[in-house]
């Protein structure tokens, strides 16, 4: 019986630090996206002389990043201005994150 306690105290301390340990690595991993977006939208910029850019221009296979990943079901910006920061919601449906060059 005392075995069993000690593990479900021990279980009851482990879950929250997994929790914050998920909510680091998901928001670690979308600002990385974030900075490759906004290091694509730059490149295009520079080559383009434009100011504006659609996310479809900066992804995919004919575009500046190759492959690229929803980490927590958050949704990016569809168009990209230089010198505007970029924000990013709905990260595991409730956190938003601002990248600023």
């Amino acid at each position: 019986m005392v075995v069993v306690v000690i593990i479900g105290l021990l279980a009851a301390l482990a879950i929250p630090a997994f929790q914050k340990v998920r909510v680091a690595s998901q928001d670690k991993a979308v600002l990385n996206n974030m900075r490759l977006l906004a290091a694509a939208a730059d490149q295009y910029f520079t080559e383009k002389g434009t100011n504006k850019v659609g996310f479809a221009t900066l992804v995919g296979s004919s575009g500046y990043v190759k492959s690229f990943s929803i980490v927590a079901g958050e949704t990016y910006p569809i168009t990209y201005t230089a010198a505007a920061p970029i924000i990013v919601s709905g990260i595991a449906g409730a956190r938003t994150l601002t990248f600023a060059n």
